[in-house]
């Protein structure tokens, strides 16, 4: 129990917990994006099965660390690059992002255009297995950081395990405000093409600082947000001659 007192230890949890949840931020976009296809009285339930399996998944690989590190060993040459099997998950889950993003501002274009046309519903099942595919891909980035920042298993498993409970309980209002607003909601899908497009560079060997990719993302919200006030204003009433 010398850990209690040891403040290394708890430096380390709560600043992994940060990391988490931002690096959890654009796994809880997309849990929403896909789970608004749900039927309204299986959205929660989605969302809840969704990080459940995300947290799942992260403790999976934090659990198989022998099996990570392999996972940086090259195991096929392109050209002049040598792709391993994290390039190759990187790879996959960057162009299944683009596509299901891409997919999903189609759809919204195409409801935009004909508002009376009935829109079908996604099956839970179809939902529940791309919501696994995404949580692979994130939950990589994830436990590759959690793996350079700490050593001791315990606390990677106890910040993984917090911080998605502090993402349950903000799936709600980030999905209902995402799907409140259409244009948020487009919003977010072009920073998930965003994101697919520096997981693909990642997996090529660029490196795209993530910096440039977060300030961007908050521009963009800022400039969003500013747009959004501007429309919940009343408008003004004509001034009479």
């Amino acid at each position: 129990m010398e850990w209690i007192t040891d403040p290394d230890i708890w430096i380390a949890f709560f600043t992994l917990c940060a990391l988490e949840i931002v690096l959890g931020i654009d796994n809880i976009i997309f849990i929403s994006i896909l789970t608004s296809r749900l039927p309204v009285h299986q959205q929660a339930r989605g969302r809840r099965i969704g990080l459940a399996l995300a947290m799942f998944t992260r403790i999976a690989l934090l659990l198989s660390l022998a099996w990570m590190m392999k996972l940086t060993a090259p195991i096929l040459v392109v050209g002049s690059n040598e792709i391993s099997g994290r390039d190759l998950i990187l790879l996959v889950g960057g162009l299944f992002l683009m596509y299901k993003s891409v997919n999903e501002i189609h759809a919204k274009v195409e409801e935009a255009d004909q508002p009376t046309k009935k829109v079908k519903k996604a099956k839970f099942s179809a939902i529940i297995l791309q919501i696994i595919l995404v949580d692979i891909v994130f939950s990589l980035d994830s436990v590759i950081t959690a793996v350079g920042m700490v050593n001791e298993i315990g606390v990677m498993v106890a910040a993984v395990v917090t911080s998605v409970a502090v993402m349950m309980v903000a799936a709600g209002p980030i999905s209902n405000f995402v799907n409140k607003h259409p244009t948020v909601k487009v919003l977010a899908l072009a920073f998930l093409i965003m994101i697919g497009v520096a997981l693909i560079g990642e997996g090529l060997g660029f490196h795209i600082p993530k910096g440039y990719i977060y300030f961007s993302m908050a521009f963009s919200v800022g400039v969003e947000f500013v747009n959004i006030r501007l429309k919940s204003r009343p408008e003004t009433s004509k001034t009479t001659e």
